[in-house]
């Protein structure tokens, strides 16, 4: 099931400096998601030492979830980003296209110094619409 989300970019506004829409429309018989950060535990319970791991499984479980929810990466209207590292954007970008492909929802990216548990090095929250 597609969603009826629009995303743009103004020619008014400087392009977007990564994979992200300026501005993403949720149509008003829209249902409203807020969905937990999510972290990079895989299906075996264990949280995996490098950001690189924790980011595959962060997003993989963030594709279960909206699964879960009868929805997938075209629902999303808005993904926070927190990192304690910097982030390989090459990985992350290439992780990030083969979910969204070229429907990229509105996004917002802070490093912190530390998240909910020390080994946590990537949290990613998404709200979604259907």
């Amino acid at each position: 099931m597609k969603s009826k989300l629009t995303r743009k970019n103004p020619m008014q506004v400087p392009s977007p400096v990564g994979k992200y829409s300026h501005v993403t429309i949720i149509p008003k018989d829209a249902t409203m998601y807020a969905f937990s950060g999510q972290i990079g535990v895989g299906q075996d319970d264990q949280l995996p030492q490098t950001l690189l791991e924790q980011i595959a499984n962060t997003l993989k479980n963030i594709e279960m979830i909206l699964t879960a929810e009868g929805m997938d990466a075209t629902h999303v209207v808005k993904v926070n980003i927190w990192a304690t590292e910097e982030i390989d954007w090459d990985y992350f970008y290439q992780q990030w296209e083969a979910m969204f492909n070229d429907s990229y929802p509105s996004m917002t990216i802070a490093y912190v110094s530390a998240l909910g548990l020390p080994a946590i090095k990537i949290e990613i929250e998404i709200w979604a619409a259907k």
